[in-house]
């Protein structure tokens, strides 16, 4: 079966198309970064036009990089929620109506499944079950999964998640929008430098005995350590490598914790904090200190893309009758969604 995957639950439009036995075959993703650069942020309503404007071309080019047309899709995924209500429409508008023309299933998509299930495309892929340490946007949780809807919470942020962490501390630092990877960028050069630490920032909730997160702390103290100094890149760069190097602890230590906990030897990490070096080698040095494996997704699919999506729906179709289901061009998105709740969504 051929799968059209769309995304566009925030400011990233992702389209793709995976067949359930040749696999992925092709995808393409346009960023608004430039264009919420401007105002330092995402403004939802220009996130919704924008993805009107970009995913009808972005489908036909997936389309013919591929070499198919329209009228070879067996079913469509798209984004239903987590996200930008206004963004989530757009994708599952189109999603609905292209599955009512061409009279074929439309299957809507947790967001953050999608991530939990994007290092199974990459070689080698972990298999059920393991520890997924979701890093993705707004959200920071730690998941014990056990197979395709199968997930348990074992611990989420109370407040501010990695990813907001990191853009709110780049802000504060003065390094613009899109914040987490230009603080990424200053820490490692930072690190490169061979300059000692200067500045020690806390490890919120490390010692918790939870797997729960908190890092509104964390950047309050960023705030009182750059109110106190005269900043310069130095400092900046310090400051960075400090924060970094914190919440790289905390997400390492919860994280080997609940490997611990589950009994489980498999570690996924899934979401655009995920593509963090730092992260990634303080990871993998540990968990192979205790006997663990550690997965991550292609760089490419770190961030919000359409491969995750389309592949996510794919392990859903396949795992179900929906393709013999009466069809049924109603729709709808959750903005708001819990990732053990999906299965009570209303069906599309």
């Amino acid at each position: 079966m051929l799968v059209l995957g769309i995304e566009t639950s925030c400011d990233e439009t992702g389209v793709a198309l995976y067949h359930t036995q040749r696999g992925l075959l092709s995808h393409a993703l346009y960023s608004q970064t430039e264009m919420h650069g401007e105002y330092g942020g995402v403004v939802p309503e220009l996130a919704s036009r924008d993805h009107i404007r970009r995913v009808l071309p972005l489908i036909s080019h997936t389309l013919d990089e591929a070499g198919f047309e329209l009228r070879d899709l067996g079913a469509i995924a798209y984004t239903q929620g987590p996200g930008l209500a206004g963004a989530l429409l757009v994708g599952a508008s189109i999603a609905a109506a292209l599955g009512f023309s061409l009279e074929i299933p439309v299957l809507g998509v947790h967001h953050l499944e999608g991530h939990l299930l994007s290092p199974l495309l990459s070689t080698p892929a972990p298999v059920f079950p393991f520890v997924a340490l979701l890093v993705s946007g707004g959200h920071t949780q730690l998941m014990e999964v056990n197979g395709l809807g199968q997930y348990r919470l074992l611990g989420e942020t109370v407040d501010d998640a990695a990813g907001e962490a990191f853009d709110k501390t780049a802000k504060l630092l003065g390094l613009g929008y899109p914040g987490g990877p230009a603080l990424s960028k200053l820490a490692d050069e930072f690190s490169r430098s061979g300059q000692p630490a200067r500045f020690q920032l806390p490890r919120p909730m490390l010692h918790s005995g939870n797997f729960n997160f908190s890092f509104s702390g964390l950047k309050t103290a960023v705030l009182t350590l750059v109110n106190k100094q005269e900043m310069t890149q130095q400092i900046r760069g310090a400051i960075a490598y400090a924060f970094q190097e914190a919440v790289v602890d905390v997400l390492t230590e919860k994280s080997l914790s609940a490997l611990a906990k589950t009994g489980l030897t498999q570690l996924v990490v899934a979401g655009g904090v995920g593509a963090n070096r730092q992260l990634r080698s303080n990871l993998r040095y540990k968990a192979e200190k205790i006997g663990a494996t550690v997965f991550y997704p292609e760089l490419e699919f770190c961030t919000d893309n359409g491969a995750m999506i389309a592949f996510a729906g794919a392990m859903r179709l396949q795992s179900s009758e929906m393709s013999r289901q009466k069809l049924d061009n109603r729709f709808t998105v959750n903005a708001r969604w819990d990732l053990e709740m999906q299965e009570m969504a209303p069906k599309s």
